[in-house]
């Protein structure tokens, strides 16, 4: 999408005010300002006036009776007369696997519960893609491939059966919790740290890694890891004009939503639901899809909330397919890792986004980018807007190059942005550039906004305009280059409020410091320079800066 040498950001409007995003046309709404976007045409499929009740194909909505046969020979019928509504009428259907076809609407009417079976033996083992890299893993229970047309609608609910599945770690249970898990069957680790369904889902990672050093395994010997190769709830792959709106999606065995290598999707009025202890419990992981509209869903998941994905590392540079193109708006998210999340998983690269009008209320991070050495991959022209976070138990803005590492520098957390040798960037090294975030208010976090990039990569090109957030502490950037911040309130509990180590190119632009005589910026690193001080109207504001001693004394510009 390069021309003359500009990029130029396709993204797309947001017509919902009457809920009708049947056309998204050419005209923008005047929540995007003045940003350079255009507005692709997205349609959202139509299907034949055609119903095929899976009642009519011998389906017993009693929860007992397993509805896996009725559900294929409803959906057959439906392809082979050209397409239609499969109706989902009230009732509890115990099924197995379901597999969607083209021309085809799955629609759950008010009072359907599908309960995906816990029997393992329902989901064949096939090769697809876990975190980001080639597997071999179960059938997801709602799956399709190389379709066109497709919608799941309604009012009813997709349970996974996730507990029969996931395992569960000690320290996310109270004590009463763990032991009526454990009391409840399954096996614990050597260390009583984590619960297993079983064995099998235990000694899983040993047997699969044994299996992929041998290079020649075929997909049926990794049937004596079968109950550790946990599907997705629903996996969508390299399907076209699709409709998720108004289910629930609950209890995934593994992540919630994934649709891979999709184009031209609307995701509306969902609810996703997980345990908060839901290990890999992701409610929507976007990988390496274009053309995407979410809006108007909600997120109580065990992991990341709203994710944005393509690939890791060698095998996601070599599919080479980023996620782009995506418009996200008036979404809710409470607990998750993460309420909206680019990575770490991001090696295709993500950029052209657009993120406003959300709550994160009580997730662990607020907008969380994470990446590390290896992945390579660029996000970019990633738009924040319009953002209200509460009781956030860790930092409210986090972009993070160490994904994995601890999230506070001390010790040898930052000896790295010391290094007087500074390693060489490759195409395995991440970037980010190009993010713009405005209008966020945050009220209560561990940390205010956290920043860290890589001594061979800072991240860079960040804009954060119109920002209020309490939290306990302040601001941290670590390796950050042409970093603005415009307008940005800081509210921590105790000082600095800014603490930068080893960047440069910032412009403080209309920030002014709590009133107080705390140290308002503290600057550490040799390689800190050219901190622009704009607007800043505090008689004293030169007594609140402390300068490292590796810092030049010119490195603060005041204006």
């Amino acid at each position: 999408m390069r021309k003359s040498g500009i990029f130029i950001l396709f993204i797309f409007c947001f017509l919902l005010t009457a809920g009708d995003t049947s056309t998204m046309g050419a005209k923008q709404n005047s929540a995007t300002g003045s940003l350079p976007f255009v507005t692709p045409d997205i349609k959202e499929p139509k299907f034949p006036n055609k119903t095929f009740r899976i009642t009519d194909f011998g389906a017993i909505g009693d929860g007992q009776t397993k509805n896996t046969q009725a559900f294929a020979k409803a959906i057959k019928a439906c392809a082979d007369a050209g397409g239609g509504i499969v109706l989902v009428p009230a009732g509890l259907w115990l099924t197995g696997s379901i597999e969607l076809k083209s021309n085809l609407n799955l629609h759950l009417e008010q009072g359907a519960v599908v309960l995906f079976s816990p029997n393992f033996e329902d989901y064949p083992l096939v090769k697809r893609t876990w975190e980001g890299s080639e597997a071999v893993r179960c059938t997801p229970p709602l799956f399709g491939e190389n379709l066109k047309n497709i919608a799941i609608t309604g009012s009813g609910i997709f349970d996974g059966s996730g507990q029969a599945w996931r395992p569960v770690k000690k320290i996310k249970l109270t004590e009463i919790q763990w032991g009526k898990l454990i009391g409840s069957g399954g096996v614990v680790d050597s260390k009583e740290e984590v619960w297993y369904p079983s064995a099998e889902a235990m000694n899983g990672p040993k047997t699969v890694e044994e299996l992929n050093k041998r290079g020649n395994a075929k997909i049926e010997d990794y049937a004596a890891a079968r109950q550790y190769l946990r599907p997705v709830l629903v996996g969508l792959v390299e399907c076209k004009n699709v409709l998720l709106d108004g289910p629930t999606f609950q209890n995934s065995p593994g992540w919630n939503i994934h649709p891979l290598m999709c184009e031209n999707m609307i995701i509306r009025n969902l609810n996703v639901l997980n345990p908060w202890f839901a290990q890999n419990g992701d409610g929507l992981d976007l990988e390496s899809c274009r053309n995407v509209i979410i809006t108007n869903c909600r997120f109580d998941v065990g992991d990341d909330g709203i994710c944005m994905k393509s690939g890791k590392n060698e095998y996601g540079r070599q599919r080479g397919r980023a996620t782009e193109d995506v418009a996200i708006s008036d979404c809710i998210v409470y607990h998750a890792h993460g309420g909206f999340t680019v990575g770490s998983e991001m090696s295709g690269g993500v950029r052209n986004v657009y993120v406003r009008n959300c709550d994160f209320l009580g997730t662990d991070v607020g907008i969380r980018f994470k990446s590390t050495r290896g992945r390579g991959g660029t996000v970019e022209n990633i738009f924040i807007q319009g953002i209200y976070m509460k009781e956030i138990p860790n930092n409210a803005i986090q972009f993070d190059m160490y994904y994995g590492g601890r999230i506070a520098p001390s010790g040898d957390e930052i000896s790295e942005t010391s290094l007087e040798v500074i390693p060489q960037a490759s195409e395995e090294t991440p970037k980010f550039q190009n993010i713009h975030i405005k209008n966020i208010v945050c009220s209560g976090a561990a940390g205010a906004i956290w920043l860290r990039g890589l001594p061979e990569m800072p991240i860079q090109k960040i804009d954060l305009e119109n920002i209020v957030i309490s939290a306990k502490g302040g601001v941290t950037c670590i390796d950050a280059n042409e970093i603005t911040f415009k307008n940005v309130r800081i509210i921590p509990e105790k000082s600095p409020v800014f603490e930068l180590y080893n960047s440069r190119n910032f412009v403080m632009d209309s920030i002014n410091p709590p009133d107080s005589n705390a140290v308002f910026i503290k600057l550490q690193g040799g390689r800190t320079q050219s901190i622009h001080l704009k607007n800043i109207d505090v008689p004293n504001i030169s007594d609140r800066i402390q300068i490292g001693k590796d810092v030049k004394p010119d490195a603060v510009i005041k204006k």
